[in-house]
């Protein structure tokens, strides 16, 4: 019963992260306080449906229920406790869910802790994010759902891939996600800025902290990446062109570069385009 609950509080995410995508920017075209004030609440409350539903799917790997195909697929009853935790993301389905949860937790944190951002700029932004959200989420629900139910159950798992049961996976991928989805922020203060029509040096204020944090976790996540491939797999010529760990270091170079950009913006309000497009 408790996966169906894990299912509902997913679509019952999606109904709120629609209403924040559209409400607050309302809000903050006609000025209405009130329609405004649904962004923190409504990413609070998003953020809480999405920790509940990612909990639940991480109870399901934890007590090895094999009537989740996730978790049939993915662990088995005599994996090590700390790799049942790491084998909830260790899967598409899981990691797309790890990936929504770090969402809506940036969101939730814009939300508390944004309370020196204008009104209509901080709507703006977290209707942005649930935007994402809502893409996300409707990802998971029509392609890739980790509450699928096999009936009947198998007795055991297939369990997790041999390469994933280690610590690295534990850390690296949070630690990644942490950087990769940190940086929607700052996409969503960028477009926020723009239909605000405020893009100035307060505006790089606000945004740079961000910035670092996102940039701070994605660093340690490719350097945790590094050291794992490192002792786990070798330096062989084809890891050196494998497309998950180049691909981290991309969004780590334009990270790199917004920050220097977004501080000569602040110091100096020049690099306005530049910053915003970066």
């Amino acid at each position: 019963m408790i996966i169906e609950i894990g299912h509902y509080a997913l679509v019952l995410a999606l109904a709120t992260a629609i209403v924040l995508s559209v409400v607050p920017v309302i809000g903050a075209r006609r000025g209405d306080q009130a329609m405004m004030d649904v962004a923190p609440l409504g990413s609070v409350l998003l953020f809480a449906l999405v920790a509940f539903s990612f909990g639940v799917l991480t109870y399901a790997h934890v007590v090895s229920d094999f009537s989740v195909q996730n978790v049939w697929e993915n662990s088995h009853s005599l994996v090590p406790l700390i790799y049942k935790y790491s084998g909830v993301w260790g899967n598409h389905e899981g990691s797309m869910m790890l990936w929504l949860l770090i969402l809506s937790l940036f969101s939730a944190l814009v939300a508390v802790f944004g309370r020196n951002l204008p009104d209509t700029l901080k709507a703006n932004v977290l209707a942005v994010q649930a935007w994402i959200s809502v893409a996300f989420i409707l990802f998971i629900l029509l392609t890739s759902n980790p509450f699928v139910r096999l009936d009947p159950a198998p007795a055991e798992g297939k369990d997790l891939n041999p390469v994933l049961q280690d610590i690295g996976l534990a850390i690296h991928p949070p630690l990644l996600y942490l950087g990769y989805v940190g940086f929607s922020v700052c996409f969503s203060f960028a477009v926020a800025a723009l239909l605000d029509g405020r893009i100035d040096a307060a505006w790089a204020r606000w945004v740079r902290p961000w910035t670092l944090a996102a940039w701070t976790f994605l660093t340690l996540g490719i350097a945790m990446g590094s050291y794992w491939a490192y002792y786990e797999l070798g330096w062989g010529g084809w890891w050196f062109w494998d497309p998950v760990e180049n691909a981290s270091f991309m969004p780590w170079l334009a990270g790199t570069a917004l920050l220097h950009s977004a501080l000569v913006m602040e110091k100096r309000e020049a690099l306005k385009i530049w910053t915003v497009l970066l």
